[in-house]
Protein backbone atom coordinates (compact mmCIF):
# COMPACT_ATOMS: atom_id res chain seq x y z
CA UNK A 1 0.00 0.00 0.00
CA UNK A 2 1.55 3.57 -0.88
CA UNK A 3 1.74 5.58 1.47
CA UNK A 4 -0.36 9.20 0.88
CA UNK A 5 2.07 11.09 3.31
CA UNK A 6 5.94 10.93 4.04
CA UNK A 7 6.54 12.16 7.71
CA UNK A 8 9.63 12.61 9.72
CA UNK A 9 10.63 12.23 13.18
CA UNK A 10 9.23 16.16 13.59
CA UNK A 11 6.44 15.50 12.53
CA UNK A 12 6.01 13.32 15.59
CA UNK A 13 7.21 15.72 17.65
CA UNK A 14 3.90 18.01 16.98
CA UNK A 15 0.86 15.89 18.26
CA UNK A 16 0.97 12.14 20.00
CA UNK A 17 2.51 9.24 17.57
CA UNK A 18 -0.60 6.91 18.04
CA UNK A 19 -2.68 10.10 17.17
CA UNK A 20 -0.88 10.63 13.82
CA UNK A 21 -0.62 6.96 13.41
CA UNK A 22 -4.47 6.22 13.13
CA UNK A 23 -4.92 9.40 11.44
CA UNK A 24 -2.70 8.09 8.72
CA UNK A 25 -3.80 5.07 8.52
CA UNK A 26 -7.41 5.96 7.74
CA UNK A 27 -6.12 8.15 5.22
CA UNK A 28 -4.15 5.22 3.47
CA UNK A 29 -6.85 2.79 4.09
CA UNK A 30 -9.83 5.30 2.19
CA UNK A 31 -10.07 5.49 -1.35
CA UNK A 32 -11.80 8.25 -1.48
CA UNK A 33 -11.73 11.02 1.29
CA UNK A 34 -14.59 13.54 1.60
CA UNK A 35 -13.02 16.62 2.90
CA UNK A 36 -13.14 18.77 5.08
CA UNK A 37 -13.26 16.05 8.07
CA UNK A 38 -12.44 16.10 11.43
CA UNK A 39 -10.46 12.73 12.25
CA UNK A 40 -10.65 12.29 16.31
CA UNK A 41 -8.94 9.56 18.64
CA UNK A 42 -10.96 8.91 20.92
CA UNK A 43 -8.78 7.08 22.78
CA UNK A 44 -6.26 9.80 23.29
CA UNK A 45 -9.38 12.00 24.44
CA UNK A 46 -10.08 9.52 27.48
CA UNK A 47 -6.05 9.34 28.52
CA UNK A 48 -6.20 13.24 28.91
CA UNK A 49 -9.19 12.87 31.14
CA UNK A 50 -7.61 10.45 33.41
CA UNK A 51 -4.55 12.53 33.48
CA UNK A 52 -6.12 15.96 34.00
CA UNK A 53 -7.03 16.40 37.88
CA UNK A 54 -5.18 13.28 39.02
CA UNK A 55 -2.28 15.48 40.43
CA UNK A 56 -4.84 17.85 42.69
CA UNK A 57 -6.28 16.45 46.11
CA UNK A 58 -10.10 16.11 45.87
CA UNK A 59 -9.78 17.41 42.32
CA UNK A 60 -13.89 17.20 40.55
CA UNK A 61 -13.26 17.65 36.83
CA UNK A 62 -15.84 19.31 34.44
CA UNK A 63 -15.47 18.93 31.04
CA UNK A 64 -16.19 22.65 29.28
CA UNK A 65 -18.54 21.42 26.83
CA UNK A 66 -17.92 24.41 24.42
CA UNK A 67 -14.78 23.01 23.44
CA UNK A 68 -16.13 20.48 21.32
CA UNK A 69 -20.07 19.65 21.88
CA UNK A 70 -20.35 16.73 19.36
CA UNK A 71 -22.64 14.27 20.38
CA UNK A 72 -20.46 11.50 20.01
CA UNK A 73 -17.86 13.02 21.99
CA UNK A 74 -19.73 13.91 24.84
CA UNK A 75 -21.83 10.46 24.85
CA UNK A 76 -17.85 8.97 25.13
CA UNK A 77 -17.25 11.26 28.04
CA UNK A 78 -20.52 10.71 29.92
CA UNK A 79 -19.17 7.29 30.45
CA UNK A 80 -16.24 8.04 32.40
CA UNK A 81 -16.39 9.52 35.77
CA UNK A 82 -16.29 13.43 35.37
CA UNK A 83 -18.78 16.14 34.70
CA UNK A 84 -19.87 18.40 32.72
CA UNK A 85 -19.60 22.85 32.41
CA UNK A 86 -22.42 24.05 30.39
CA UNK A 87 -23.41 28.00 29.28
CA UNK A 88 -26.72 27.88 27.46
CA UNK A 89 -30.25 25.67 27.47
CA UNK A 90 -28.49 24.56 24.07
CA UNK A 91 -25.71 22.47 25.62
CA UNK A 92 -27.74 21.15 28.43
CA UNK A 93 -30.08 19.65 25.81
CA UNK A 94 -27.37 17.98 24.57
CA UNK A 95 -26.98 16.42 28.01
CA UNK A 96 -30.13 15.52 29.03
CA UNK A 97 -29.99 13.49 25.31
CA UNK A 98 -27.61 11.77 26.64
CA UNK A 99 -29.26 10.77 30.39
CA UNK A 100 -26.54 13.06 31.84
CA UNK A 101 -27.73 13.40 35.91
CA UNK A 102 -27.99 17.40 36.98
CA UNK A 103 -26.07 17.05 39.52
CA UNK A 104 -23.03 16.67 37.17
CA UNK A 105 -23.30 19.35 35.79
CA UNK A 106 -22.33 22.75 36.87
CA UNK A 107 -22.33 26.23 34.59
CA UNK A 108 -19.75 28.89 35.14
CA UNK A 109 -20.91 31.38 32.66
CA UNK A 110 -21.60 34.50 34.58
CA UNK A 111 -24.20 36.38 32.71
CA UNK A 112 -26.99 33.70 31.32
CA UNK A 113 -29.99 33.99 29.68
CA UNK A 114 -33.22 33.77 31.92
CA UNK A 115 -34.37 30.44 30.22
CA UNK A 116 -31.60 28.80 30.19
CA UNK A 117 -31.07 29.66 34.28
CA UNK A 118 -34.76 28.18 34.36
CA UNK A 119 -34.09 25.19 32.60
CA UNK A 120 -30.92 24.34 34.24
CA UNK A 121 -32.50 24.32 38.01
CA UNK A 122 -35.13 22.18 36.76
CA UNK A 123 -33.27 19.82 35.51
CA UNK A 124 -31.20 19.38 38.65
CA UNK A 125 -28.18 21.82 38.26
CA UNK A 126 -27.71 23.15 41.55
CA UNK A 127 -24.00 25.36 40.63
CA UNK A 128 -23.99 28.54 38.99
CA UNK A 129 -21.72 31.30 38.49
CA UNK A 130 -21.97 34.97 38.74
CA UNK A 131 -20.47 38.33 38.91
CA UNK A 132 -22.82 41.16 39.24
CA UNK A 133 -26.18 42.18 41.05
CA UNK A 134 -28.18 41.29 38.10
CA UNK A 135 -27.62 38.17 37.75
CA UNK A 136 -28.20 37.49 41.52
CA UNK A 137 -31.64 38.89 40.94
CA UNK A 138 -32.10 36.14 37.83
CA UNK A 139 -31.02 33.52 40.14
CA UNK A 140 -33.34 34.41 43.10
CA UNK A 141 -36.54 34.27 40.88
CA UNK A 142 -35.60 31.11 38.50
CA UNK A 143 -32.95 29.12 40.93
CA UNK A 144 -34.47 30.34 44.08
CA UNK A 145 -32.00 29.30 47.21
CA UNK A 146 -29.32 27.67 44.28
CA UNK A 147 -25.66 27.24 44.73
CA UNK A 148 -23.69 30.09 43.31
CA UNK A 149 -19.93 30.56 43.64
CA UNK A 150 -18.59 34.39 42.71
CA UNK A 151 -16.38 34.95 39.06
CA UNK A 152 -13.23 36.26 40.21
CA UNK A 153 -10.93 38.20 37.30
CA UNK A 154 -6.90 37.08 37.60
CA UNK A 155 -4.01 37.98 35.40
CA UNK A 156 -4.17 36.37 32.08
CA UNK A 157 -0.77 37.09 30.54
CA UNK A 158 1.03 34.64 28.33
CA UNK A 159 -2.67 33.15 27.70
CA UNK A 160 -3.33 32.77 23.62
CA UNK A 161 -6.72 33.55 24.25
CA UNK A 162 -7.25 35.89 26.86
CA UNK A 163 -10.86 35.43 29.07
CA UNK A 164 -10.20 38.64 32.04
CA UNK A 165 -11.80 41.76 30.51
CA UNK A 166 -16.04 40.48 30.04
CA UNK A 167 -16.17 38.62 33.15
CA UNK A 168 -14.85 38.84 36.44
CA UNK A 169 -14.40 41.08 39.21
CA UNK A 170 -12.23 42.36 41.94
CA UNK A 171 -11.73 41.13 45.19
CA UNK A 172 -13.69 43.94 47.48
CA UNK A 173 -16.26 43.75 44.67
CA UNK A 174 -16.46 39.82 45.19
CA UNK A 175 -17.09 40.02 48.87
CA UNK A 176 -20.27 42.10 48.31
CA UNK A 177 -21.94 40.12 45.63
CA UNK A 178 -20.91 37.19 47.77
CA UNK A 179 -22.85 39.03 50.48
CA UNK A 180 -25.82 40.50 48.76
CA UNK A 181 -26.13 36.59 47.45
CA UNK A 182 -26.48 35.54 51.18
CA UNK A 183 -28.97 38.48 51.78
CA UNK A 184 -31.04 37.79 48.48
CA UNK A 185 -31.89 33.98 49.70
CA UNK A 186 -29.23 32.61 47.41
CA UNK A 187 -26.51 29.65 48.98
CA UNK A 188 -22.80 31.16 48.08
CA UNK A 189 -20.34 28.80 48.61
CA UNK A 190 -17.44 30.13 47.02
CA UNK A 191 -15.48 31.00 44.02
CA UNK A 192 -14.14 30.73 40.12
CA UNK A 193 -11.88 32.31 38.02
CA UNK A 194 -9.71 31.68 34.30
CA UNK A 195 -6.30 32.27 33.94
CA UNK A 196 -7.14 32.17 29.66
CA UNK A 197 -7.14 29.61 27.48
CA UNK A 198 -4.22 28.14 26.14
CA UNK A 199 -2.25 29.27 29.05
CA UNK A 200 1.80 28.96 28.66
CA UNK A 201 2.40 31.37 31.87
CA UNK A 202 2.22 28.92 35.35
CA UNK A 203 2.87 32.12 37.03
CA UNK A 204 -0.70 32.65 36.02
CA UNK A 205 -2.06 29.74 38.22
CA UNK A 206 -0.26 31.44 41.24
CA UNK A 207 -1.54 35.03 41.28
CA UNK A 208 -4.72 33.38 40.58
CA UNK A 209 -4.84 31.24 43.61
CA UNK A 210 -2.92 34.13 45.99
CA UNK A 211 -5.67 36.41 44.95
CA UNK A 212 -8.27 33.59 45.52
CA UNK A 213 -6.71 32.78 48.96
CA UNK A 214 -7.27 36.82 49.72
CA UNK A 215 -11.13 37.21 48.89
CA UNK A 216 -11.28 33.38 50.63
CA UNK A 217 -10.11 34.43 54.10
CA UNK A 218 -12.13 38.10 53.83
CA UNK A 219 -15.38 36.01 52.96
CA UNK A 220 -14.90 33.71 55.65
CA UNK A 221 -14.86 36.41 57.68
CA UNK A 222 -17.86 38.14 56.55
CA UNK A 223 -19.87 34.83 57.93
CA UNK A 224 -19.74 32.87 53.84
CA UNK A 225 -19.59 29.06 54.49
CA UNK A 226 -17.17 29.08 51.63
CA UNK A 227 -16.30 25.18 50.16
CA UNK A 228 -15.88 25.41 46.60
CA UNK A 229 -12.45 26.52 45.06
CA UNK A 230 -13.36 25.99 40.91
CA UNK A 231 -9.94 26.66 38.93
CA UNK A 232 -11.43 26.80 35.60
CA UNK A 233 -9.60 25.85 32.75
CA UNK A 234 -6.62 26.86 30.53
CA UNK A 235 -4.09 23.96 30.26
CA UNK A 236 -2.09 23.99 27.40
CA UNK A 237 -1.64 22.03 24.37
CA UNK A 238 1.12 21.81 21.65
CA UNK A 239 0.41 23.15 18.38
CA UNK A 240 3.61 24.68 17.31
CA UNK A 241 6.10 24.90 20.31
CA UNK A 242 6.49 22.95 23.30
CA UNK A 243 4.12 24.09 26.31
CA UNK A 244 4.82 23.41 30.34
CA UNK A 245 3.22 20.16 30.99
CA UNK A 246 0.32 19.14 32.79
CA UNK A 247 1.67 17.50 35.56
CA UNK A 248 4.23 20.26 36.12
CA UNK A 249 1.00 22.91 36.12
CA UNK A 250 -1.18 20.53 38.64
CA UNK A 251 2.19 19.72 41.48
CA UNK A 252 2.34 23.83 41.58
CA UNK A 253 -1.49 23.97 41.80
CA UNK A 254 -1.55 21.33 44.24
CA UNK A 255 0.69 23.09 46.57
CA UNK A 256 -0.58 26.52 46.54
CA UNK A 257 -4.05 25.23 47.01
CA UNK A 258 -2.45 23.06 50.34
CA UNK A 259 -1.34 26.15 51.39
CA UNK A 260 -3.67 28.84 51.35
CA UNK A 261 -6.99 26.96 51.66
CA UNK A 262 -8.62 24.35 54.17
CA UNK A 263 -7.96 21.06 53.12
CA UNK A 264 -11.21 19.70 53.54
CA UNK A 265 -12.69 21.95 50.67
CA UNK A 266 -13.89 20.83 46.85
CA UNK A 267 -11.83 21.76 43.82
CA UNK A 268 -13.67 22.03 40.43
CA UNK A 269 -11.96 22.37 37.56
CA UNK A 270 -13.33 22.68 33.71
CA UNK A 271 -10.62 21.48 31.00
CA UNK A 272 -11.45 22.06 27.41
CA UNK A 273 -9.05 22.58 25.02
CA UNK A 274 -6.82 20.27 26.91
CA UNK A 275 -9.20 17.64 27.31
CA UNK A 276 -9.92 17.48 23.13
CA UNK A 277 -7.79 19.73 21.15
CA UNK A 278 -4.69 17.22 20.37
CA UNK A 279 -7.10 14.28 20.07
CA UNK A 280 -8.36 15.93 16.51
CA UNK A 281 -6.63 16.23 13.40
CA UNK A 282 -8.96 18.08 10.16
CA UNK A 283 -7.93 16.60 7.21
CA UNK A 284 -7.98 19.41 4.21
CA UNK A 285 -7.79 19.71 0.46
CA UNK A 286 -6.05 22.07 -1.60
CA UNK A 287 -8.62 23.95 -3.70
CA UNK A 288 -6.51 26.31 -5.38
CA UNK A 289 -3.38 28.34 -5.40
CA UNK A 290 -2.05 31.09 -7.13
CA UNK A 291 0.42 34.01 -7.33
CA UNK A 292 -0.70 37.48 -6.62
CA UNK A 293 1.71 40.67 -6.51
CA UNK A 294 4.42 38.42 -5.54
CA UNK A 295 2.44 36.93 -3.03
CA UNK A 296 2.21 32.93 -2.98
CA UNK A 297 -1.87 32.12 -2.14
CA UNK A 298 -3.22 28.68 -1.07
CA UNK A 299 -6.83 27.88 -0.74
CA UNK A 300 -8.27 24.81 1.23
CA UNK A 301 -11.55 23.35 1.78
CA UNK A 302 -11.95 24.77 5.64
CA UNK A 303 -11.30 28.35 6.83
CA UNK A 304 -12.51 30.73 9.50
CA UNK A 305 -15.72 30.50 9.34
CA UNK A 306 -16.07 26.36 9.32
CA UNK A 307 -13.88 25.57 11.97
CA UNK A 308 -10.79 27.57 12.08
CA UNK A 309 -11.97 30.65 13.32
CA UNK A 310 -9.48 30.74 16.49
CA UNK A 311 -6.86 30.95 13.86
CA UNK A 312 -7.90 34.81 13.59
CA UNK A 313 -7.50 35.07 17.12
CA UNK A 314 -3.61 34.10 17.70
CA UNK A 315 -3.97 30.42 17.91
CA UNK A 316 -1.40 28.70 15.18
CA UNK A 317 -1.50 25.41 13.93
CA UNK A 318 0.96 22.68 12.81
CA UNK A 319 0.39 21.51 9.17
CA UNK A 320 1.61 18.41 7.55
CA UNK A 321 0.85 18.51 3.84
CA UNK A 322 1.40 16.23 0.73
CA UNK A 323 4.20 16.91 -1.54
CA UNK A 324 7.35 17.38 0.72
CA UNK A 325 8.77 14.43 -1.06
CA UNK A 326 8.78 16.61 -4.53
CA UNK A 327 11.86 18.29 -5.91
CA UNK A 328 12.27 21.58 -5.24
CA UNK A 329 12.37 24.07 -2.04
CA UNK A 330 10.18 25.29 0.74
CA UNK A 331 8.48 28.41 0.15
CA UNK A 332 6.13 30.62 2.43
CA UNK A 333 2.62 30.24 1.21
CA UNK A 334 -0.83 32.52 2.66
CA UNK A 335 -3.42 29.96 3.64
CA UNK A 336 -6.75 30.93 3.25
CA UNK A 337 -10.23 29.50 3.31
CA UNK A 338 -12.48 28.74 0.77
CA UNK A 339 -15.03 31.70 1.43
CA UNK A 340 -15.34 34.46 -1.20
CA UNK A 341 -14.76 36.69 1.98
CA UNK A 342 -11.53 38.28 2.34
CA UNK A 343 -11.23 37.98 6.06
CA UNK A 344 -10.86 34.01 5.44
CA UNK A 345 -7.20 34.05 6.20
CA UNK A 346 -5.68 30.94 8.24
CA UNK A 347 -2.08 31.67 8.24
CA UNK A 348 0.66 33.04 6.90
CA UNK A 349 4.82 31.65 5.97
CA UNK A 350 3.10 28.20 5.72
CA UNK A 351 5.90 26.13 4.26
CA UNK A 352 5.11 24.71 1.58
CA UNK A 353 6.34 22.73 -2.04
CA UNK A 354 4.31 23.68 -4.81
CA UNK A 355 1.36 23.02 -3.83
CA UNK A 356 -1.11 20.94 -6.30
CA UNK A 357 -5.03 21.25 -6.48
CA UNK A 358 -6.09 17.96 -4.38
CA UNK A 359 -3.27 17.59 -2.49
CA UNK A 360 -4.20 16.85 1.64
CA UNK A 361 -2.72 18.87 4.51
CA UNK A 362 -3.61 18.00 7.94
CA UNK A 363 -4.20 20.81 10.56
CA UNK A 364 -3.13 19.22 13.72
CA UNK A 365 -4.54 19.43 17.38
CA UNK A 366 -7.87 20.54 15.63
CA UNK A 367 -9.95 19.07 18.14
CA UNK A 368 -11.16 22.15 20.57
CA UNK A 369 -12.67 25.04 19.64
CA UNK A 370 -13.18 24.60 16.10
CA UNK A 371 -16.39 22.67 14.95
CA UNK A 372 -18.51 24.56 17.45
CA UNK A 373 -17.29 27.66 16.01
CA UNK A 374 -18.41 27.07 12.89
CA UNK A 375 -21.31 28.09 10.47
CA UNK A 376 -22.55 27.57 6.79
CA UNK A 377 -21.61 30.67 5.72
CA UNK A 378 -21.04 30.93 1.43
CA UNK A 379 -23.04 27.59 1.75
CA UNK A 380 -19.93 25.23 2.97
CA UNK A 381 -20.61 22.55 4.95
CA UNK A 382 -19.32 21.84 8.75
CA UNK A 383 -16.85 18.93 8.67
CA UNK A 384 -17.92 16.08 9.99
CA UNK A 385 -16.46 13.94 12.46
CA UNK A 386 -14.84 10.57 12.37
CA UNK A 387 -13.20 8.44 15.01
CA UNK A 388 -10.01 6.34 14.46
Amino acid sequence: MKRKFNLSDDDYKLIERSTLSKVIDFIDKTDVIKTPILLFDAEKMIRNAKLIGSGIERAQVYYAVKANDNIDILEKLSKIDLGFEIASDGELAKLEKLNVEGLRIITSNPVKTPLFIEKAYEYGVKYFAFDSEAEIDKLVKYAPKCSVYVRLIVPNEGSEWPLSKKFGVEVDDALSLLIKAKKAGLNPIGMTFHVGSQCTNINNWESALNKAGILWAKAVEAGINMRCLNIGGGYPIVYTKSVVHIENIEARINTLIKRLFPNDIDIYMEPGRAMVGDAGVFVTSIIGHAQRSGNAWCYIDVGVFNGLMESVGGIKYSYIAQGHERDGQFSSWTLTGPSCDSFDVIDKDVKLKEPQVGDLILILSAGAYTLPYASEFNGFKIPQVVFV
